[in-house]
């Protein structure tokens, strides 16, 4: 053997052993999941994630951050609800498979005295004009979740937002900005699942809701580069995760979200359930 040939040889050992200790890295550990903090707070993982067959590490963040950690590699897979962040994500990550898994609904929520009659307005721009206008607090996420995406777009179909400290900037959590709602008797937007898995221990009233522009769908967003991540999403989206989220919210155990339909398109983050 040459030394040329033996020096090739060589470099072709150690590539392949690489490529087989990062395989075995891959496939080794839990999955990291940096998941929504509204998928969380409502329960529905502590409902799903026990039947999956390995360890599952979440990161409970805002779904821009959750697509951040996912493109920096710091997570196997990731659940989203901002679709204008997932578009860019998707934009920059051409690579990356996406597909809608639940949805529910957005609601205003509020002191049941509803000082802004915000449960007479005609849709949800109106809803927030009359809160902007109203003199009570707004506490908002003030993160970069797929809640505070869709609050924003809401303020601009408004056309103003509460001035000075009338609107609150909680950066926290969706659990934590319904609680500080609460404390404060001020209005804020939740996603459905958090605001019943919470309405027990929050003294605040749903008092609008059904606008379209309300809709709020969740996304499982893989990255093939991660074995982990992809076998996640695929028992999710298409395998016996599936199956346990159907059971779980036929049950009751968690309220608030619906299955996407199978006949409903579901690649895209436009792609709608009905």
């Amino acid at each position: 053997m040459t030394s040329t040939f033996r020096q090739m040889a060589i470099a072709s050992a150690l590539a392949v052993a690489c490529v087989l200790a990062a395989c075995g890295h891959d496939a080794a550990g839990p999955v990291v999941l940096a998941t929504t903090t509204s998928v969380s707070n409502s329960g529905l993982l502590d409902r799903i994630l026990p039947s999956y067959p390995r360890p599952v590490r979440v990161s409970a963040v805002g779904s821009g951050l959750a697509l951040q950690l996912l493109g920096q590699g710091d997570a196997d897979v990731a659940i989203t609800h901002a679709p204008d962040r997932e578009t860019q994500a998707l934009r920059e990550h051409p690579g990356w498979r996406y597909r809608k898994v639940f949805w529910n609904e957005f609601v205003l929520a509020g002191p049941a005295a509803d000082p802004a009659k915000i449960a007479a307005a005609p849709d949800a721009a109106a809803a927030m004009r009359r809160i902007a206008e109203s003199g009570i607090r707004f506490i908002s996420r003030g993160d970069d979740s797929g809640t505070f995406e869709r609050e924003q777009q809401l303020w601009k179909a408004a056309g103003e937002r509460p001035k000075g400290d009338r609107l609150v900037i909680a950066g926290a959590s969706m659990g934590q900005t319904l609680r500080i709602a609460s404390s404060d008797e001020a209005y804020t937007l939740s996603d459905e699942g958090t605001f019943l898995a919470l309405s027990n221990s929050v003294a605040l009233r749903v008092l609008f809701r059904g606008d379209p522009v309300l809709l709020n769908t969740y996304a499982v967003v893989s990255d093939p580069r991660s074995s982990r991540g992809m076998q996640f999403a695929d028992w999710l989206a298409d395998g016996a995760g599936r199956i346990v989220v159907r059971e779980a919210l036929a049950r009751g155990a968690v309220r608030g979200f619906h299955l996407w339909p199978d006949s409903a398109p579901r690649d895209r983050p436009g792609s709608l359930p009905r």
